[in-house]
């Protein structure tokens, strides 16, 4: 019994580091936003000496930071879109079907995972800029798709393989054909994992700077991320509005992160149907 208390205890001892790793930064931002940058630099990481909601209030607002709100949500969502629809479709495919060259294809495609995607910005802003795309959401689209496809693939078709293959063989006994299988069957029994892949390309679309720094050039298009930077001038750099900023608009990922929460965990570790 002590053995099972001492490690239960260890545990959470582990669980509290880790949790305060990920929980400090953010409560520090949060409390950051509250001080004047005379402040910050005295008191970096503790409560303010006197609570000054200005910097939220002024954020709050300022229509541009809705803007950029708006444009950083309309970009994650039609990439979370397009990611779900393109990578289950082929996930399906790799788990279903049979044809020649499908592993290899599966691999090539996979070969992304290890492709940093910094490394690719220099062709991928000559190749949006061929197709016309600067400037436009589709520029920052696009290549996020494309680059949250492998992971999305991955693991769609782990998912899709431990599907009851009982249930597909029925269905086509009774005339069902592959997409109707698709679209009536397996996308309904895969909730978890589209909630799981979603959450992980939402955050990543919403979180990403370098990409829509290289192919926007108008304000009008700037995602939070570009927003940001109205508060570093070239002598001057308001730690306290960025950190009032940062805080503001990270909430929403992790609104949406915390609301899927129970699907994430069942998609990586689900995938069995119980009758």
């Amino acid at each position: 019994m002590n053995s099972v208390t001492t490690r239960n205890t260890l545990r959470v001892i582990v669980l509290i580091l880790v949790a305060s790793l990920v929980v400090g930064p953010l409560l520090a931002a949060f409390f950051g936003g509250f001080k004047t940058n005379a402040e910050l630099r005295t008191n970096p990481l503790w409560l303010p000496a006197s609570w000054a909601p200005d910097n939220y209030l002024s954020i709050v607002f300022d229509s541009s930071f809705w803007r950029y709100l708006g444009n950083s949500f309309f970009i994650a969502s039609m990439t979370v879109f397009l990611t779900l629809v393109v990578g289950a479709a082929a996930a399906y495919v790799f788990s279903h079907v049979r044809f020649f060259g499908s592993k290899m294809i599966l691999s090539y495609l996979l070969l992304g995972l290890m492709f940093p995607f910094a490394a690719a910005i220099l062709p991928l802003f000559i190749k949006v800029r061929d197709l016309g795309l600067l400037d436009t959401y589709w520029a920052v689209i696009l290549p996020q798709t494309a680059f949250g496809l492998s992971l999305a693939v991955l693991l769609f078709k782990a998912f899709f393989d431990r599907l009851p293959k009982e249930l597909f063989e029925a269905a086509r006994i009774e005339g069902c054909s592959y997409v109707r299988f698709f679209w009536s069957f397996t996308l309904p029994l895969s909730t978890p994992i589209l909630a799981t892949v979603g959450v992980f390309v939402f955050v990543q679309s919403w979180n990403n700077f370098l990409l829509p720094l290289v192919v926007l050039n108008d304000r009008a298009l700037y995602t939070w991320p570009l927003g940001m930077m109205q508060f570093q001038g070239e002598y001057l750099t308001e730690w306290n509005m960025i950190l009032a900023f940062v805080t503001l608009t990270i909430a929403p990922a992790v609104i949406f992160f915390l609301a899927a929460q129970k699907y994430i965990v069942a998609g990586l570790t689900g995938g069995s149907v119980k009758g």
